[in-house]
């Protein structure tokens, strides 16, 4: 990598009136952050960040980042009819004087922020340094996430693409928009949007131009209508979009002909994932639940991690001890894992006596699930034997090896596994010949019941989705929480969670193909799509399960 790269090179050392940078956050997506913008995050004494932003912005900070609070102001502004932050300047300031780092993120593009803009004059007025870390601004990021290209093919190549904030716009400026025979990008509130139609149709727009206008633009709350400017307010009327308590809700509407406007459905890429914005219950330990709730992520949900059982070490720890210490002197042929949790525990004890991957030297070292075999691969393991069919013990013992006393010199397994564990594996071994030492590696305990708020909506039916990846997150969700309500679509990783399920009263709609949390995640995925699929086909409008009228009949999918 080129040294002389301003982006690879460290932040420069902090004079004593301290650094601002002034950085763009995009339109919500995290995912749309810059490399830059990131590293800036992740130097950061201070971060100021617009409320929109702070939850996007703050991962990235180091922690003890200081985040002051932006003041908002009672009242709104009469032109723009959103909130006033008041001492944004003041903190920035402030802070920077105190000879600190301070990043101050915003919405969008600082570019297009008249604040920012504000803010870095008074920086320069200061002698303080600052530098601009541009982000994906709003109105190009929302339409490109809404399937609304500016330019929608070779013959708009030249055409004319206009920005106007409707919520600042002057008669002239209204004037010169309807005037315009181009695309316009017009940023404004979901209440006033209707109001800005017709402004752009009095000055000289067809009333049939056609218009997209889209709310939580690049989140998994996006919505978006097409209408033209003389029907919009009738579209929104009939479909009872009404103002939000929360207050004015900012839109991105795109007017004008162009090739691409037609054909919107085909480009809404975002909006069509097939679990689009379903809250997806994710009873798991937050370990276990990370990938699983990035994959849910990748079909466009919004995975809720519920914790059900929490692990804790075994009351008696000699056990354990003995078994750890006769892997160093020689005691066993194989170990196998049926759990990243017996990974995690032995990983620990290991760490507890100094130990490392090389004690594993001379083992063979077996693992259940794609999962486990990556916690293995982590600490420096790579496993000897996975099930090549099922990941199960059942499948395991498929591929496990009878005892051969000629080229097995040792005829001991090490089993680590929790105390709850049933004995497939432990009698299957021994049938092929092998002594187990079947050690209680952890204990599952029921974990604490989930805050109010997520009990109601367990119970309520505010989730589309729970998946249930073994019998026990069926019976301890269940346990600490209630049933989930029948509008909540149910997912089981196989028969035996399923059967359980069903004996707790839940239906079963989605039965994962293999035992596997991915192919799990997958099997969802694919109902959703199907549902999709059908009410468009049927002329219906696409509602998320939580969503559904009352009595709808829901279809089971193997």
């Amino acid at each position: 990598m080129n040294p002389s790269s301003p982006t690879t090179s460290a932040y420069p050392v902090v004079a004593a009136n301290g650094h601002v940078t002034f950085l763009g956050a995009g339109p919500g997506d995290p995912g749309l952050l810059t490399l830059r913008a990131v590293e800036a995050l992740a130097a950061a004494d201070v971060l100021i960040a617009e409320p929109e932003v702070l939850d996007v912005v703050r991962t990235h900070a180091r922690a003890g980042v200081d985040t002051p609070q932006l003041t908002i102001a009672d009242e709104v502004s009469a032109a723009a009819k959103v909130p006033v932050i008041r001492d944004a300047a003041n903190l920035v300031m402030e802070a920077a004087r105190s000879g600190r780092r301070v990043v101050r993120a915003v919405t969008g593009d600082p570019g297009l922020d008249g604040n920012a803009a504000q803010e870095m004059l008074a920086c320069a007025t200061a002698g303080i340094p600052f530098e601009v870390v541009p982000g994906v601004a709003t109105a190009v990021g929302v339409p490109a996430y809404a399937g609304v290209p500016l330019r929608g093919g070779p013959g708009d190549q030249g055409a004319d693409v206009r920005f106007v904030d409707a919520r600042n716009a002057s008669a002239r400026c209204w004037s010169e928009a309807g005037s315009s025979d181009g695309v316009l990008v017009v940023s404004a509130t979901l209440e006033t949007v209707s109001a800005a139609a017709a402004e752009l149709v009095s000055a000289g727009r067809k009333p049939d131009t056609p218009l997209t206008v889209t709310v939580g633009g690049t989140t998994t709350r996006q919505r978006t209508w097409s209408a033209t400017l003389g029907t919009i307010a009738t579209v929104f009327k009939q479909g009872k979009v009404l103002p939000s308590p929360e207050g004015a809700r900012p839109v991105i509407a795109v007017v004008g002909e162009h090739g691409a406007t037609a054909r919107r459905e085909e480009l809404a890429w975002f909006e069509s994932k097939p679990l689009f914005g379903w809250r997806v219950l994710v009873p798991r330990t937050k370990e276990q639940a990370a990938s699983l709730s990035d994959q849910l992520r990748s079909y466009g949900a919004v995975p809720h991690e519920v914790p059900t059982i929490a692990v804790e070490p075994p009351r008696t720890p000699q056990q354990m001890e003995r078994a750890v210490k006769g892997l160093v002197t020689g005691r066993y042929e194989w170990i196998a894992f049926t759990s990243v949790n017996a990974v995690k525990a032995v990983r620990e004890k290991f760490e507890e006596y100094g130990l490392d991957a090389r004690a594993f030297a001379g083992i063979k070292v077996a693992a259940v699930g794609e999962q486990t075999a990556a916690a293995l691969v982590e600490f420096g393991v790579k496993p000897d034997l996975v099930p090549s069919g099922e990941q199960s013990a059942a499948g395991l013992l498929e591929d496990w090896p009878p005892y051969d006393p000629v080229f097995d010199p040792i005829d001991r397994v090490f089993l680590p596994r929790a105390d709850i564990a049933t004995e497939t594996l432990v009698a299957g071994l021994i049938e092929l010949g092998w002594e187990v030492d079947d050690v209680t590696a952890y204990r599952t305990v029921r974990a604490s019941p989930p805050p109010a708020d997520t009990r109601e909506a367990i119970k309520g039916g505010g989730f589309d989705a729970v998946l249930f990846t073994s019998s026990s997150t069926v019976r301890n969700l269940v346990g600490i929480a209630g049933k989930p309500h029948n509008v909540t679509v149910i997912a089981c990783i196989g028969p035996a969670t399923a059967k359980t399920a069903e004996e707790h009263g839940l239906r079963v709609d989605v039965l994962s193909p293999e035992p596997s949390v991915s192919k799990l995640a997958e099997a969802l995925a694919e109902y959703g799509a199907a549902r999709r699929d059908a009410a468009k086909e049927a002329g219906e409008t696409v509602f998320r399960p939580s969503e559904r009228r009352p009595g709808a009949r829901r279809r089971r999918t193997t």
